[in-house]
This record gives structure tokens, sequence and C-alpha cells, in this order.
């Protein structure tokens, strides 16, 4: 059994762009009226929209939906500007941002913007100064912080979010010491392949087996055991296929990342099924792992629905 106390399921998207203004806002909206709860995207200096602008216009759009990162790199804004930027979005959006935040991992960004790619220490330290930061900033009165990274002098964070004090806050790892500080610090924890090699690649898909996922589980729950009650437990799947022929589809899929089929078959980063099956595998992850937020990419919307209608909430 997990480990973690029952919650009902929320169900997220992660899209990263549209060819139009109506496209992404259409896209938007039909989540929404699907039944998905939170709309995500990447932080990437890749073919893709920016997300302040992009996810404000998705929550300007609808109604209910929740928009944020997945998740926003410490490295590519000052942690004062990304405060600034999550408040006004919350306010603007009526309370309905979520931040995701991490110490950045896709190497190729770094390279091509001239960034220096610093040791994962040193990455993670200047992350978790950084979502200090943004928190002081949004807490009530001013504040200053003295850092190795960061120094922040008597600043009073404007606007205030609608979310008192501080939206929730996503964090995603795949290594332990990440897992344990989002264990403590974190309202949403996102449990990931390790990233350490700075692309998606052989080292990742190997840290994404059902035996890898027990690990990164059971190192949340201990560091956080003083805590587990506050704790949402989320995974984003990526390989999402609902059919009626299973095997067919989890051959396709191993074949394609040239991985062992029973991996595949295994691992809660999969999702491949029938809508009972999958609606089960997720029952199943739930009671074993935790994971009631579970996001999937924006071209799965219409499969996952039946599933989403079938659990959202439950």
């Amino acid at each position: 059994m997990s480990h973690f106390p029952h919650r009902g399921f929320r169900f997220g998207i992660q899209v990263s762009s549209a060819p139009t203004a109506k496209e992404w806002t259409d896209l938007a909206r039909k989540a929404e009226a699907t039944g998905f709860d939170v709309l995500t995207m990447p932080d990437h200096f890749t073919d893709q929209l920016a997300p302040m602008p992009a996810l404000m216009a998705a929550a300007n759009a609808t109604t209910t939906l929740r928009v944020g990162a997945l998740v926003f790199d410490n490295d590519y804004k000052h942690p004062v500007v990304m405060a600034k930027e999550l408040a006004t979005m919350d306010l603007l959006s009526d309370g309905r941002t979520e931040i995701g935040m991490g110490a950045g991992w896709m190497i190729s960004d770094y390279e091509q913007a001239g960034m220096t790619y610093d040791s994962p220490k040193v990455r993670i330290d200047r992350f978790i100064e950084g979502l200090a930061i943004i928190r002081g900033a949004m807490n009530d009165g001013p504040f200053s912080f003295a850092g190795e990274h960061y120094t922040i002098t008597n600043y009073n964070g404007m606007p205030k979010p609608a979310q008192r004090p501080c939206p929730p806050v996503l964090i995603g790892g795949g290594g332990k010491r990440v897992l344990s500080y989002a264990a403590r610090e974190a309202d949403i924890i996102g449990i990931n392949g390790t990233l350490t090699a700075g692309v998606v690649g052989p080292e990742v898909l190997s840290t994404m087996t059902a035996c890898s996922v027990d690990e990164k589980v059971n190192i949340v729950a201990a560091a956080g055991a003083h805590r587990l009650d506050k704790i949402e437990m989320n995974i984003r799947t990526f390989f999402v296929k609902v059919t009626d022929d299973r095997a067919a589809a989890v051959g396709a899929i191993s074949s394609m990342f040239g991985v062992d089929a029973q991996m595949i078959d295994e691992s809660p980063f999969a999702l491949i099924g029938s809508v009972q099956s999958v609606t089960e595998q997720l029952l199943a992850r739930r009671d074993k792992w935790g994971f009631s937020y579970i996001i999937v990419g924006g071209e799965n919307i219409d499969e996952m629905a039946p599933v989403v209608a079938a659990l959202r909430g439950k």
C-alpha cells in the first residue's frame, strides 16, 4: 500500500505550442471541457511558446483550468522576476496558477544560450535559494535574503498572488537530493527519470522502471514522513496509448525506444491498454505509489477522456 493518504485524481495535459492563437485557446478550452484540471508547459529554448504569456492566454480562455510549468528552470530568470511574473499570473487568473520549479537539466539550452552548465550541486543549490526567494517575495511585507548565489535586500514583492501565502509548489525530481528537498518543501512532487546526463537517452530510460520508481517514492516517503498528508504525488506519463491491443502497443513502444517490453509493461511512466485497463492501472498505482495527479500529452486528450470521466476527483 502507498505511504501517502488517499487523494482524489487530478489530470493534466502537457503542451508546448500551437500554430495560432485560436488553436492554442481552443486547445485549452477543450482540455477544460474534457475534464482536465491543469494545463502545463515545458520551459526550454526549443520550438515552443514562451510559457508565461502562453499560460496566461490559456487561463484567460478558460474558467476552471489551472496552469503552470512542468517545470520552470530556475537558471533562466532571476527569482525576483520569476516571483513577480508568477504572482501576476496567479492574480490575473483568479488563483489558478501552480508553481512548478526545477534546477535545470537540458544541456542544449545552456549551450545554445551561452549559459554555464554548472554541476548538479551548484544548479540545485541555486534552485533552492531561488525558491526561497520566490516564497519570500510572495509573503506579506519586505524580506531580505543572503545566500551564495543571490542577495535580496528589503524587498517587498508586488503584486501578491491570489493564493495565500503562495500558490501550490510542484518540484519534480529524479535524484535523492532534489526528492528529499521536495519531500520537505513541496506541495506537489513529480517523480521523474534521472536527468543528470543532460539529454533524454538510455540513462534516463533506465531510471523509469518500476523498481526505480519504488526507490524514488521511498526517498520521498522517508524524507517527508512528518508531512505526507500535505504531499500530492504526480507523474508525467510519456508512453500513452488507449487501445484494446495492449500487447501490440507495448511491443511497438518498446521497439521504438530500444528497451525491453517488460520495462514498458511495468513502468508507471507508461499508460497503455483499454479504458478499463488504464483505469485499473491508475487505481493500482495510486494504491502502490500514491500517484493521484496524472499528466499526459496534449495529443492524448481524446483517448484519455473516458478515463478522466471515470476517475477525476475519485
